[in-house]
């Protein structure tokens, strides 16, 4: 189970738009490509796939441009940004009771991390795995995942909890500003260039009583997180895992249907029929994802063609222009007129 095989709220959208605005970002610069507008983000029953947060949070890395931009924006996520399944985890009776819940319903936070827990002796370490996207917005879902991870254990333990260790594996260079100005997290400060992107505490604080248990709360929260999870997977069908798979994937980097039934959990034969049962194939579905994506780089009229070739990984522009006329029969040029024509 990943978070491509659900819809996700729009919560987390919201929060970073608002980081953005703080910036001095214009909310269109911030949300340009998503397929997302202002009146979207007020509606509380939105919901959204993988690939239009990884797109904001694409275009947000991009306007600010700053070393660990993650960690400042996931200390700003909070049980109340979660809905029933941070009140789920403040509701639970002990430390270990909010945190079996938390990993039993990690599809429903905003998490793009595989996030798993586990016991090595006098410690209790919860281990995030980075996701397979472009590795800058693979380092900012990482640090923004650990941060508000970090922050959520804060508020759910209460004052007296402390981290015993803050772990990313990627580095920082030496004298940075940021490793002076970073903020403890959990008691800690992050440690970078280390085996492992992990938050690690005492075991013994998974006994702890938590201030704001109420079993018919908790037990409301896990029906409700239960439901939530079951109708978003219904409503989600292969091939729409495929394209938000697809859409995620670095521009420049064209994943073939192995790598697509490993990062799905499936087998190749197994992604294959069940796209056939669909009525598509890989090859339609990657048509139209890079023919959508090509699509809105030639409405950006800063860019040559020759640059949205190289943008998206083609050796040359004959060769995007002949890949261009595979998928919609015209040249590319023609197509950039349409989308103009279509923007104004």
């Amino acid at each position: 189970m990943s978070f491509w095989d659900f819809k996700r709220s729009s919560a987390s959208v919201r929060l970073l738009v608002e980081f953005g605005q703080e910036q001095g970002l214009d909310i269109s610069k911030i949300l340009v490509r998503s397929r997302l507008n202002e009146i979207d983000l007020t509606d509380p029953a939105m919901e959204l796939d993988a690939s239009q947060e990884l797109c904001v949070v694409g275009n947000l890395i991009r306007a600010c441009r700053q070393p660990g931009l993650g960690l400042e924006v996931g200390m700003r996520y909070n049980f109340a940004s979660y809905g029933l399944w941070g009140l789920g985890l403040i509701s639970s009776a002990t430390a270990g009771d909010a945190l079996a819940l938390a990993l039993r319903f990690i599809p429903l936070t905003f998490a793009f991390c595989r996030i798993s827990g586990g016991l090595d002796g006098e410690m209790c370490t919860v281990t995030f795995e980075a996701p397979d996207v472009e590795p800058a917005v693979q380092r900012f879902l990482v640090e923004r995942d650990v941060a508000a991870a970090s922050r959520l254990m804060k508020e759910t333990l209460g004052p007296d909890f402390t981290l015993s260790r803050f772990t990313l594996k990627h580095t920082i260079q030496p004298g940075s500003a940021l490793l002076a100005d970073l903020p403890r997290m959990g008691g800690v400060r992050p440690e970078f260039g280390a085996a492992s992107n992990s938050l690690s505490f005492d075991r013994k604080l998974l006994d702890l009583r938590l201030p704001q248990a109420n079993p018919v709360t908790v037990a409301m929260c896990e029906r409700a997180c239960e439901e939530l999870m079951e109708r978003r997977r219904a409503r989600l069908g292969t091939g729409e895992c495929v394209r938000q798979y697809l859409a995620a994937a670095p521009l420049n980097m064209t994943p073939d249907l192995p790598q697509a039934a490993r990062t799905l959990g499936l087998s190749d034969r197994t992604l294959k029929r069940r796209l056939q049962d669909e009525g598509v194939s890989y090859r339609m579905l990657l048509a139209e994802v890079r023919g959508r994506q090509a699509n809105e780089l030639l409405a950006d009229e800063t860019l040559s063609l020759t640059q949205i070739a190289e943008r998206m990984g083609f050796s040359d522009l004959s060769s995007f222009s002949q890949a261009y006329k595979r998928w919609f029969g015209v040249a590319p040029s023609m197509g950039r007129y349409s989308a103009l024509d279509s923007a104004s």
